[in-house]
């Protein structure tokens, strides 16, 4: 777009209601300055009731209900007085009428019809009655209530036909979304799956061709293997979200989360779970998080202090659920896992979820790693 600002300008709601008004306001001037230099040709209260109806038009979409009754009002008012002949007079109200079934559904579009119908077929009765012919009057008077209805139902097809349009936009979105998440998917199989099997596969063969003497080092070897294994089997889950269709289909978990931390702390083997409050379903990125903290502390407290106990808690709150992770290793060789990425990776999950996460040794031995993850934002 060559204007942007030009563009937006235009589609402001206000100063598309002010234009659609301003036609009315100099037809309604000029008529009504015509009748007052020239009081013998026309009245000048159809004029000045064209006025008086198209103001309030600028208000419309703000106040559709307000705007409508007022406009209805002074139009019937001046059909009693003037008469049906003048300037525009009905254009006004059918416009409101609009606005009303635009930007309203329902029983209020339906008992907004119904009283202007009344309205109108109130003045049609008082003013073309004639008692030698009763019947005739019927006409005008179902034609005064079924036209507010034409202008409420073209307001409401033109409701339901953008609602549509934003339908078939999301869904478009949501589409996009989804081969977006494909393409990834692909690209992690294709590259980051491929090389860990690969990583596996040569671990697993030097750990079978290595002599038994070298504890340590066939340790170390089956230890790479395992983590690899758990790599492509955490990869494999990962695959299953991503090609996903919704985020709350059946192949949405991962694997992890809250419920899965009594098998991950007996696991490492070093470390107790205690569980505070009652539990709760969590939303999906903060019941990650947690499992994730957790994973990544008992892995620093077997890395930088073997040997040591560590104390897992979980506390489900009112509007928030709380982690920590306290082991008992001496803070001089805990305080090398502050350097590492995995700290850094879980400061990122933390904050992706809108919580706090504090890291650090502490003054009589040990590490601890403590998270606070709200539930509202998630």
């Amino acid at each position: 777009m060559r204007f942007p600002r030009l563009t937006r300008f235009l589609g402001n709601p206000w100063v598309q209601d002010i234009a659609l008004v301003i036609p009315f306001m100099i037809v309604g001037g000029f008529a009504l300055a015509y009748t007052l230099t020239r009081p013998d040709s026309v009245s000048p209260l159809s004029p000045a009731l064209l006025l008086l109806t198209s103001l309030p038009l600028v208000w419309r979409r703000r106040h559709p209900l307000a705007v409508a009754a007022v406009v209805v009002t002074l139009e019937i008012g001046g059909l009693l007085l003037a008469g049906p002949n003048g300037f525009f007079v009905g254009l006004q109200a059918m416009i409101a009428l609009y606005t009303v079934g635009r930007h309203r559904s329902g029983r209020v579009v339906l008992f907004t019809g119904l009283a202007a119908g009344l309205a109108y077929a109130t003045p049609v009765m008082i003013r073309d009655y004639d008692p030698a012919r009763p019947f005739v009057v019927i006409t005008s008077i179902v034609f005064s209530m079924l036209l507010p209805f034409v202008s409420l139902g073209v307001g409401q097809f033109a409701r339901l036909r953008g609602e549509l349009k934003q339908r078939r936009q999301a869904e478009m979105r949501e589409e996009a979304i989804r081969g977006e998440r494909r393409r990834i998917a692909r690209e992690l199989h294709d590259v980051v799956a491929h090389h860990l099997s690969v990583i596996n596969a040569l671990v697993g063969g030097a750990r079978t061709v290595l002599p038994p003497e070298p504890a340590e080092a066939r340790e170390a070897l089956e230890a790479a293997e395992q983590s690899a294994r758990q790599a492509l089997s955490e990869m494999r889950q990962l695959l299953q979200v991503l090609r996903a269709d919704t985020a709350d289909g059946p192949d949405a978990a991962t694997g992890v989360g809250a419920s899965r931390l009594p098998e991950l702390v007996e696991k490492s083997g070093n470390a107790s779970l205690h569980v505070h409050g009652e539990p709760v379903q969590l939303p999906t990125a903060v019941d990650h998080a947690v499992y994730r903290v957790v994973q990544e502390a008992l892995t620093n407290t077997r890395k930088h202090a073997p040997g040591s106990r560590a104390g897992v808690r979980l506390a489900y709150l009112s509007q928030a659920v709380e982690v920590e992770v306290v082991d008992d290793g001496s803070p001089g060789k805990n305080a090398a896992a502050g350097s590492g990425f995995g700290l850094g990776g879980m400061a990122e999950r933390v904050a992706l979820c809108g919580g706090r996460l504090e890291t650090g040794p502490r003054p009589r031995g040990g590490f601890r790693v403590y998270a606070l993850l709200p539930l509202e934002r998630a």
